[in-house]
């Protein structure tokens, strides 16, 4: 059995933000694997630590140093000094992520939670595809 839905998120600002609770809200009573799509270039989804609001702080930090928006060698430029180097973030990070489920639950460790990665200085709502394979 298949399930799908699209949701949308409310508009984060830029950084790593845990969105954990917004899918497991959408979760039918099944066991299997749901992915976890996000349909822009320019936001990413990851998993990891959900405890240390630091590791979000870090994290952006890291990026930031990686893709710095002061590079001068970027073309693609057109929405902003953002625009360029939220792709990359985007592409390095990935725009899904695959978890098993049972019983409609994510089975997720004990320190694990759903990010939002959110590259844009100005961001607005993000839509969100849930699938879920299996079986009920």
């Amino acid at each position: 059995m298949v399930f799908q839905k699209e949701i949308i998120l409310p508009s984060f600002p830029r950084g790593f933000h845990l969105i954990t609770n917004y899918i497991k809200k959408e979760l039918p009573p099944m066991t299997g694997m749901v992915n976890v799509f996000i349909k822009h270039t320019s936001a990413s989804l990851t998993i990891n630590e959900n405890a240390d609001p630091t590791v979000r702080i870090d994290f952006e930090t890291h990026f930031n140093f990686m893709v710095p928006e002061t590079a001068n060698h970027f073309l693609h430029t057109l929405e902003g000094s953002d625009d360029m180097t939220s792709h990359i973030k985007s592409s390095l990070l990935g725009s899904s992520v695959d978890i098993p489920i049972k019983n409609g639950s994510l089975l997720l460790g004990t320190w694990q939670g759903i990010y939002l990665c959110e590259h844009r200085n100005k961001a607005g709502s993000r839509r969100i595809v849930i699938t879920v394979n299996g079986d009920e």
